[in-house]
């Protein structure tokens, strides 16, 4: 959605710099409703750990509402080459045949624990996305069945969506560049004009899911990954 609300906003005369700042903006803004219908999904077929989600919330709720005031006031190019680089680390990761290879037995708990979903909400309120693209790659990592990460990340989104979207509402309010219809850094317009499809297709995502293996989603998932990866980090070089 970044990648692509990114070319159509430079496509109307938005600055470069400022378009993709609009477009995480609003990314993360239609991620709120998206989270609730896609995760209801996963719950419905047993896919979200509830605990593990309760646990990780709160460090995640920081970690977006910093992520967010961040990137309101960095440059564009900035936010293009996290957004390249971590989606393609994420990428290897899922296209990698590590199905079978984990960094702990379960996932760890207690106050260092927090200090990974407090990076993965800053960072993915950086890029604009709900979590998944960082939660699960990293759950599966943590012994997490790939099925139950997705699902899981899902219900986190709302997490790192509704703080992040908090702070992009509130910046730059006033600016003559941002295109018609913005509130802060939120093109309303854009939002309208997503939000229909998003939810529409959000049941029929998490239903397709479980229809695929454990393996297949995996290399799917990092496939389209390693697309998103490629066209942000050519953003940011040219």
């Amino acid at each position: 959605m970044v990648p692509v609300l990114d070319t159509a906003l430079v496509l109307v005369g938005t600055p470069p710099d400022l378009s993709i700042k609009v477009a995480v903006a609003t990314s993360l803004a239609t991620i709120v409703p998206t989270s609730i219908a896609s995760a209801r999904a996963h719950h419905r077929r047993g896919a979200v750990d509830i605990p593990l989600a309760k646990r990780w919330a709160p460090y995640m709720i920081v970690g977006a509402l910093l992520g967010g005031i961040f990137a309101s006031y960095s440059h564009g190019k900035v936010l293009t080459a996290v957004f390249g680089v971590v989606a393609l680390l994420a990428a290897i990761k899922m296209l990698l045949p590590l199905e079978n290879r984990t960094l702990t037995r379960e996932v760890p708990r207690g106050l260092l624990a927090g200090i990974v979903p407090a990076t993965i909400g800053a960072v993915s309120s950086m890029m604009g996305i709900g979590g998944g693209t960082l939660s699960v790659p990293t759950l599966t990592l943590m012994n997490l069945p790939v099925h139950r990460a997705v699902g899981t990340a899902n219900l986190l989104g709302l997490a790192i969506a509704v703080p992040g979207t908090l702070a992009y509402l509130f910046a730059r309010t006033g600016d003559a560049l941002l295109p018609p219809g913005s509130v802060g850094l939120v093109s309303l317009v854009g939002l309208a004009l997503i939000l229909p499809t998003t939810l529409l297709m959000a049941p029929i995502g998490a239903k397709l899911a479980h229809l695929l293996s454990r393996r297949a989603l995996s290399a799917v998932f990092g496939g389209f990954l390693l697309v998103v990866a490629a066209r942000m980090l050519y953003r940011t070089l040219v």
